[in-house]
């Protein structure tokens, strides 16, 4: 099973690399965060990708998909959907949103205001909604992309903790190195590449992805080393405030899938390593400024816990 998984994962990065050009390991993380059933965030200036990445996303695993265009007068209603009076019935009949296809992304979701943004809470945790008193159940597999732009741009509204936490990944693509840069320019427009894309690992496969993640194997040394980031998050006098459990229980489950991604049934604390940044950076505050953690105190934790 874990060769396969390995294969099934290497076969999507070499197809998504072909279009996303010198991001092998952004797009390993977003991979595996859809794996690890979680939703992605990805935060960086206009014109480096992002859209594009969730675009290939969507190609590439065959998943049913909508985008949504977050913008200053978007309503809750128009992501998850509205009761219209029906004549013939004489009832109200509820006319499902955007909000239920398989993959979602969510573009520019810090243009809304915080009330539209919070109509995807339930979604993203429950995989459900409330309506008209009924709830109903999201198609799997379930996973939202949504887009940000830098705070300081105009028009923005910052995201709530509780907005980012549903967010099991928040990468950064940032710009190209020059070699891929020239490949972009010299080569064939993206979204004309993007287009002729097919599938090359199904909606199915994906479901037997996610269920062979959650049998990976986690010894009783990772969940220990685990234990000791949060802590030392907890208690170290860089952050304001630390990680939460949920946030451990989102670390095992991306390091999970990371390393069902590299054909290993078991966890290793490279693995814990890899997609820690990833899953901690946008739950962590500075101390000095309340901004989101950055880089370099990221690393710092890491080099400041002991390894098993």
């Amino acid at each position: 099973m874990a060769q396969t998984t390995h294969q099934d994962a290497q076969t999507f990065i070499d197809a998504a690399g072909t279009i996303i050009l010198g991001k092998e390991n952004d797009l390993r993380l977003a991979l595996a965060c859809l794996i690890a059933r979680g939703h992605l965030l990805i935060e960086d200036i206009p014109g480096v990708g992002k859209t594009t990445l969730a675009h290939l996303m969507a190609k590439l695993t065959g998943l049913q998909y909508q985008r949504i265009q977050f913008t200053s007068d978007l309503l809750p209603a128009d992501i998850v959907g509205v009761s219209i009076f029906d004549r013939d019935s004489a009832s109200f009949r509820f006319h499902p949103g955007p909000l239920f296809s398989q993959l979602i992304l969510a573009d520019e979701i810090n243009r809304a205001s915080p009330k539209t943004q919070s109509a995807l809470l339930e979604a993203m945790e429950e995989h459900q909604v409330s309506a008209d008193g009924h709830t109903l159940v999201l198609p799997e597999p379930f996973f939202v992309i949504a887009t940000q732009n830098p705070a300081h741009q105009i028009g923005t509204f910052p995201l709530p903790e509780s907005q980012l936490d549903r967010f099991l990944m928040r990468i950064h693509l940032g710009y190209p190195d020059r070699i891929a840069e020239r490949a972009l320019l010299m080569g064939e427009d993206r979204r004309e590449l993007l287009a002729r894309q097919e599938p090359v690992i199904s909606p199915e496969q994906i479901g037997s992805l996610q269920r062979a993640a959650r049998g990976t194997l986690v010894s009783e040394r990772i969940v220990d080393y685990v234990q000791r980031l949060l802590a030392h998050s907890r208690q170290s006098a860089a952050f304001d405030g630390g990680l939460s459990p949920r946030a451990g229980i989102g670390l095992l489950a991306a390091a999970r899938a990371w390393a069902l991604t590299h054909g290993r049934g078991h966890v290793l604390p490279e693995d814990i390593q890899a997609v820690f940044p990833s899953v901690a950076t946008h739950r962590l505050h500075m101390a000095s400024d309340g901004r989101m953690a950055t880089p370099e105190a990221i690393g710092r934790l890491l080099h400041e816990v002991s390894l098993p």
